[in-house]
């Protein structure tokens, strides 16, 4: 059983804003991205401000789990436009105009978690590779989950996007060598078997 790393604490060191290129959120939503290029999200989600001077105005909560954002400028992932996104931890969704996930989750061929009259959640790892935290030495697990779902707070809404981790390995495994994971480049998709 993995044990999951606080993905805030990784937030908090990343590198701010102001010396950093905007966030490529079409990238992101997309899971073409790493976790330290998630961690750019962190000072725009606790400053509204900079969410402001982005393009991105903050929308009531209308689901106590998500931040919502109204772009400016819609963006267009997997081949459907959206002005309106979501965070919540380590992931960031956009949220489209499909009242139904599963012709999106069949499209990206996205394995079946739960599939109701009332939900729908359909998921794949792209990503699962071994890192060191390059602050403390300790081994982890960068993972990248592009998932679909359906949530009773946004009727008519497919959430769409990536899920971005780090997490321990289990107490018996031993990892593999790894890579820096604050200086991780881009991870490259790799479907998991």
């Amino acid at each position: 059983m993995l044990k999951s790393r606080l993905l805030p604490l990784l937030l908090l060191s990343a590198t701010p804003l102001a010396s950093a290129s905007p966030p490529d959120l079409v990238a992101l939503i997309e899971c073409r991205q790493s976790v330290s290029d998630f961690a750019q999200l962190a000072p725009i989600v606790a400053d509204p401000l900079k969410a402001v001077a982005l393009g991105w105005q903050p929308l009531p909560q209308t689901n106590l789990f998500m931040a919502e954002y109204r772009l400016n400028t819609p963006l267009t992932v997997f081949g459907h436009s959206s002005d309106h996104i979501a965070l919540a931890g380590g992931t960031i969704v956009a949220l489209l105009d499909l009242p139904d996930p599963r012709p999106l989750a069949a499209e990206l061929a996205l394995e079946e978690g739960v599939n109701t009259p009332e939900k729908a959640m359909y998921g794949r790892e792209l990503v699962s590779r071994d890192v060191i935290d390059a602050m403390t030495g300790e081994a982890l697990i960068e993972s990248v989950i592009l998932s679909v779902s359906n949530v009773k707070s946004h009727p008519g809404k497919t959430l769409a996007g990536c899920t971005y981790s780090l997490d321990l390995p289990a107490e018996d495994e031993v990892p593999a060598p790894a890579e820096p994971a604050i200086d991780a480049q881009p991870a490259e998709p790799v479907t998991a078997s």
